[in-house]
């Protein structure tokens, strides 16, 4: 029996022709040029060898160290790129220009595909809202006045995205437990993590010129799995009264792969029903397509699936949220990167932090390896995804993993 090309993944592939996402990778021969690759399978092609090799007018966009260039050149520049690579990995004619060129996976080095301009973090889910409300605010209400009315966010660091793979040590800051005098400053001992979706931009815009959401394809590359590490008790003590500072910015973990918007088109679905108006900026009841995406997540800690948070549920949605990051007038650059903020559903089973699955601890989890409310040294979490593609297909997100290192 001939040996089944790495062109043709196995049925049921999540990383088939009809899923395509970029990243950057080396391999040991070259560990010090980065290429721009596009993963079929468990293979990734070296995308700009292959458009040489095609004689491809691509070239210049693809024979690069990363996706910036790819992502700045616009929305017909990506639909054509893609175009162009579905029938390099499909049509047999390109297969003995084009299997020279994949390399297995497990064989390179996976590096962070862009470079990170600017980093918003968001606070979308009605569920996470919620539960954290609840939990710092027993005797208030769980959401606050304006929750419902704007998407809520906040700036983060871009210069600590890291991509998967990357150790994540232990941080250290100011930090005051409720029977505490004075605050302390150490480790923090409530280490946690965040399940989230970040939207990568590739089109910028002018400054002093808002985005509408109907404009959100013409802007938006792509998007990944994202970890936002998070200190909850440095948060606690620090965020009154302009919010995360410290207990965020040391370290936000991104996937190796970007997954383009026109992959996921099978995946949109209409966002909750809102429950208050929306102002005109951020009304999406007459866009063309739904702005919601049906996005499966799972978290392992240490290999065990502690939470399944489904990514439908999420109250505000991508196009609302880059309207409202530009509606004063606010620039876009190629490279920005802004996170949907935690992803959880109504159960328990759903929930996308340790904060809200333990309760901020009182509820330790029911492990293999024993009890945990916050993360230890030594733990792994890893985030994975999934989303519905065309014809029953499904579109893989990659993963997300990080370990934790002492402080």
């Amino acid at each position: 029996m001939p040996e089944q090309s790495p062109l043709e993944p196995a049925e049921g592939d999540p990383f088939g022709p009809h899923n395509l996402p970029y990243g950057v990778f080396s391999t040991p021969a070259e560990p010090d040029r980065r290429r721009l690759g596009v993963r079929i399978g468990d293979h990734v092609l070296d995308a700009g060898a292959a458009a040489h090799a095609l004689g491809s007018p691509y070239s210049a966009l693809l024979d690069r160290p990363s996706l910036d260039p790819l992502m700045g050149a616009g929305r017909t520049a990506w639909r054509d790129v893609r175009r162009a690579l579905t029938a390099w990995v499909t049509v047999p004619a390109h297969r003995p220009a084009i299997e020279p060129l994949l390399y297995p996976l497990d064989t390179v080095t996976l590096h962070l595909p862009y470079e990170v301009a600017d980093y918003v973090d968001f606070y979308a889910s009605e569920h996470h809202a919620t539960n954290v409300g609840r939990i710092f605010r027993p005797d208030g209400a769980a959401l606050t006045p304006n929750w419902k009315h704007l998407p809520i966010g906040y700036h983060g660091r871009a210069g600590t995205v890291v991509v998967s793979g990357t150790e994540v040590r232990r941080p250290s800051g100011q930090r005051r437990a409720p029977t505490d005098a004075a605050p302390a400053f150490g480790p923090s001992v409530k280490l946690d993590i965040e399940a989230e979706v970040g939207f990568v931009v590739g089109t910028p815009s002018r400054q002093g010129d808002p985005v509408p959401l109907t404009s959100f394809r013409d802007h938006v590359f792509g998007l990944s799995l994202l970890n936002d590490w998070s200190a909850r008790d440095i948060q606690a003590w620090e965020y009154v009264p302009l919010g995360p500072f410290l207990g965020k910015s040391f370290a936000t973990s991104v996937s190796a792969w970007v997954t383009p918007l026109e992959a996921l088109d099978a995946a949109r679905v209409a966002p909750p029903a809102r429950t208050e108006p929306l102002l005109p900026y951020l009304d999406d009841a007459d866009d063309e397509e739904p702005g919601g995406f049906d996005l499966r997540i799972s978290v392992a800690l240490n290999g065990e699936v502690i939470s399944e948070p489904p990514f439908s549920t999420m109250y505000w949605t991508a196009a609302q949220q880059l309207a409202h990051m530009t509606v004063n007038g606010a620039s876009l650059r190629t490279g920005d990167l802004f996170a949907s903020g935690t992803v959880s559903g109504a159960d328990r089973a759903q929930r996308g932090s340790l904060l809200e699955l333990t309760w901020n601890g009182t509820e330790p989890l029911e492990l293999g390896s024993g009890k945990r409310a916050f993360l230890a040294d030594g733990d792994v979490v890893t985030l994975t995804a999934w989303a519905p593609g065309p014809d029953g297909t499904r579109v893989g997100l990659g993963e997300v993993t990080g370990r934790i290192a002492a402080a």
